[in-house]
This record gives C-alpha cells, sequence and structure tokens, in this order.
C-alpha cells in the first residue's frame, strides 16, 4: 500500500461541530467544543496554514499557533490555547 505524505497542512473537510485536518501522514479532526478559537473563523482562516517546524501549526489569519500534540491530544491540555 502507498502511503500519501502531505507536503503542507491542508483541511479537508469543514461541518458545524469541527473540521479535518492533514498533515503528513495523519488526519486529525479538530472539534469546535475543544478548539472554539476556530468556531467563528471563515473558511480562508481556517485553510490558510503554516507549519513550523515539524510539531506546530499556525494560522495567520487567526494569530494562533497549536502543537500537534495539543491537537491529538486535547484533553490533556484544554486548559491551554498557545503552546508552540
Amino acid at each position: 500500500m502507498t502511503t500519501i505524505r502531505v507536503a503542507r497542512p491542508e483541511i479537508t473537510s469543514i461541518d458545524r461541530r469541527g473540521f479535518w485536518l492533514r498533515w503528513r501522514e495523519e488526519e486529525l479532526y479538530l472539534p469546535f467544543a475543544l478548539f472554539p478559537w476556530f468556531e467563528h473563523a471563515t473558511v480562508a482562516q481556517l485553510c490558510r496554514i503554516e507549519h513550523l517546524g515539524r510539531e506546530c501549526l499556525y494560522w495567520p489569519g487567526l494569530d494562533l499557533e497549536l502543537a500537534l500534540d495539543r491537537i491529538r491530544h486535547p484533553m490533556a491540555a484544554a486548559q491551554f490555547a498557545v503552546d508552540c
């Protein structure tokens, strides 16, 4: 089986409860209930993502940085919004 690697982070789907983010070999779901900073963002703000190193993503339109571990395990550090 061939593995598809995404060279840059991208949003693959958005619904009323959250959105799917693909980065490298992972596809991660970010529910708005756990990531409220994104709930009222525009599609353009959600889709413009930069990667800062291997383990941190940045949304310039929202001035928001999130470590991938924070996205993978949102309940472990629910009190922190910015952690890169």
